[in-house]
């Protein structure tokens, strides 16, 4: 489990982060999304002990980052945005290398190697040098790095930036079994889009700040398809019962509703609220992407 309690960061007069504050549990997989800047890498920075925060900690299975930065780093695989390797070791050679740190001898570190590398998509580059890496190999080369020590806390850095379609459903599988390890997963992704699928929970950040943290299933419910109604007069009970014959209904104004479905006919609907003298001034199809969501949560943010 990962506790960020009010962390707070400041680079000169610069406050990049203010008072950040999210917990990540045991099989939970979160999604930290913001646009380029607004302080996602500078979180997470600071939640696997690279940065120091200028207020606030953040507990990595209770231990804290800021007065036990030894123990605490010890309990979470970091996937930096940009990984930073020795680019003339070959691969297996370098994870061998990299695994002597956590003790493990260079037998069971090379087996251990082939084994993370083969499951990661590397079994057939494990003895290329790391120069010739796709930046998408690298990336799975990191996460291979962050399995060393089987973790229970992993933090990824914009990890599905500059992957493929089958870059992406491999990380979603991946995720999904540290999920049922009971792992806690947090990844961040400025594409709320790219989200989709693999997060439970999405946090918002902008401008140091988190601005919502919504269930992956609140989000879709929030852009599906919906009718848009404006009645004559006032919403009512009456006209509320008619509408919920027919999906999900939520008010938006005293003469607007929203009829939430994927409706082909519409004549039905109309003629129910005109059983009840509740006359339809405007009806008209309404939908929402997903950075539509996101941009609108960063316009009431202001």
């Amino acid at each position: 489990m990962m506790e960020i309690s009010s962390v707070t960061k400041v680079f000169g007069k610069l406050k990049v982060l203010d008072r950040v504050s999210f917990n990540v549990e045991n099989s939970e997989v979160i999604g930290y999304v913001g646009l380029n800047g607004a302080g996602k890498t500078t979180t997470i920075r600071i939640a696997v002990g690279v940065l120091p925060p200028t207020e606030g900690d953040v507990l990595i299975d209770g231990y804290s980052v800021a007065k036990d930065k030894r123990r605490a780093s010890a309990l979470v695989g970091w996937v930096p945005e940009l990984p930073i390797f020795e680019q003339d070791f070959r691969a297996l050679d370098y994870f061998t290398y990299l695994a002597g740190y956590y003790g493990i001898p260079r037998g069971e570190a090379r087996r251990l190697g082939r084994e993370l590398l083969s499951e990661l998509g590397l079994g057939d580059a494990m003895n290329r040098k790391l120069a010739e890496f796709s930046q998408g190999m690298k990336k799975r080369f990191a996460l291979a790095v962050s399995m060393i020590n089987d973790p229970p806390n992993f933090i990824m850095d914009e990890v599905l930036n500059g992957l493929d379609p089958q870059g992406i459903a491999f990380f979603r599988e991946l995720a999904l079994k540290f999920k049922k390890e009971g792992k806690a997963v947090l990844f961040s992704s400025h594409i709320l889009s790219e989200v989709e699928g693999i997060a439970d929970r999405v946090v918002f950040i902008h401008k140091g700040k988190i601005i919502g943290e919504y269930s992956m299933d609140e989000i879709k419910s929030a852009t599906k398809p919906a009718l848009e109604i404006v009645l004559s007069n006032n919403v009512d009970d009456r006209a509320l019962d008619k509408l919920r014959k027919y999906g999900e209904v939520a008010r938006k104004n005293e003469k607007t509703v929203l009829l939430y479905g994927d409706f082909t006919d519409i004549s039905e609907i109309i003629s129910s609220l005109a059983s009840i003298d509740a006359g339809v001034s405007e009806i008209r199809r309404v939908e929402r992407s997903l950075e539509e969501f996101f941009f609108e949560l960063i316009e009431r943010a202001g």
